[in-house]
């Protein structure tokens, strides 16, 4: 079937449903506002410039596709000066491995990934699991008050914990690091104000500062942990001793935040919708074994990111829209997981279902920590089922005002 195709598109109707999602009633429930971008076409205009693209199809196409590359250094210089992309947060994170394009990013990549493959995932196994155990006895303790609070309490504890431990990082740093990492995410903001780039700027000079020293100190005492790993690793492609310093330093900027924003509210989130669907949270107690696909359905039907941006390498017709090279097309992830035509009921929430998702992207930037984001998600609910099994929402929880990166502040449960 034919792509939808909508090119008469207002840029302003577009332009108001945005707006919309910036609410409060936007940050709780985005997806009536998808709907309507649906329902304009599978490829709009952008009311900035640009193209959405809404549909599964169209979103998987560009992701696996090499005509498409990411926002990169190259690029984000020369939107000019008086643009987001100067920011000194949007420049730094230009250099980390989701904002790099081949041949760079082959080169990250295979370093990286070497420490992050599937047999240190299974080392990493009974330490989740043991860190687990942990948070929900202390989770048990509050919530003989009657009420606890998931995210402070576990959600946002578990990622910082696990990735804090694996890069041997010390405890008394976990609380700074987390909140650190909540103000740098505005870089990558759909349409971040002023006051946020001031944020992201604050926390990434921190976070340079944090890193740098890090890589310092692993050089001049090496260990087991992944940052040596690293080093050693350049050392053997990298005859300078500074610039190889630094790609470990932008290796394990990218490896912190990538697993505390996004897996923290994709733990969040899980709990949320099972909590909302107790029948389904019932079935689960008895089915422990379809925990894995229960997480899948939840990064379908709420991604922790609804937003990705490529960038044309030249210039192409997508779906009968004409993109010139180097113009910016977002990927409406959160819209796409629900798309009508590769969906069925799309709104439904089946834990039973089978979930195709573009949650962790795709091709060749498919998301490096995916595995132990699923290993967390799927340990903590399969604990969570065992442990807690009367769990239930006590009050709606409370968002924060993004619209690419979605994230609880709260989500208050309570025992009976």
């Amino acid at each position: 079937m034919e792509p939808a195709i909508a090119p008469s598109t207002d840029r302003r109707a577009v332009a108001a449903l945005i707006s919309r999602l910036r609410t409060a009633q936007g940050q709780r429930d985005p997806y009536p506002y998808y709907a309507e971008l649906q329902a304009m076409g599978d490829i709009i205009p952008a009311p900035w410039g640009g193209h959405l693209i809404t549909s599964f199809g169209l979103a998987d196409q560009v992701l696996r596709s090499r005509d498409w590359h990411v926002p990169d250094a190259r690029w984000r210089a020369s939107q000019g000066e008086a643009t987001r992309w100067s920011a000194a947060s949007s420049r730094e994170m230009s250099k980390t491995l989701p904002s790099l394009n081949p041949p760079d990013h082959t080169r990250v990549r295979r370093v990286t990934g070497s420490r992050l493959d599937r047999r240190s995932l299974e080392r990493l196994r009974h330490p989740v699991a043991d860190i687990t155990d942990g948070l929900l006895d202390r989770f048990a303790e509050h919530l003989t008050g009657g009420e606890a609070d998931f995210v402070p309490l576990v959600a946002e504890e578990l990622p910082v914990i696990t990735i804090g431990r694996w890069l041997g990082l010390p405890p008394a740093d976990y609380p700074l690091l987390r909140e650190l990492t909540h103000d740098q995410v505005f870089a990558q903001e759909l349409l971040p104000s002023a006051s946020q780039l001031a944020l992201s700027d604050a926390a990434t000079a921190q976070l340079r500062d944090y890193f740098t020293a890090l890589v310092r100190e692993r050089r001049a005492t090496p260990g087991p942990d992944p940052v040596s790993a690293w080093i050693r690793a350049w050392d053997e492609t990298e005859p300078d001793q500074d610039a190889a310093d630094e790609a470990v330093y932008h290796i394990s900027l990218f490896v912190l935040l990538a697993a505390l924003e996004t897996t923290s509210t994709l733990l969040a989130t899980t709990v949320r919708l099972l909590l909302e669907h107790p029948r389904q949270w019932g079935w689960l107690r008895g089915h422990p074994e379809q925990v894995p696909a229960a997480v899948e359905e939840a990064l379908r039907y709420d991604a922790p990111t609804h937003i990705v941006s490529r960038i044309a390498r030249k210039d192409l017709t997508v779906a009968g829209v004409d993109i010139r090279a180097d113009q910016m097309v977002h990927l409406m992830i959160g819209a796409a997981n629900r798309d009508p035509a590769h969906h069925l009921a799309p709104d439904t929430f089946d834990v039973r279902r089978k979930a195709a998702h573009l949650s962790f992207s795709g091709g060749i930037h498919y998301c490096l920590g995916a595995p132990l984001a699923r290993l967390e998600a799927t340990t903590l609910l399969t604990a969570l089922l065992e442990r807690f099994p009367a769990l239930s929402l006590a009050r709606e929880p409370q968002w924060a005002p993004r619209v690419a990166f979605r994230r609880m502040l709260t989500l208050p449960v309570a025992l009976p």
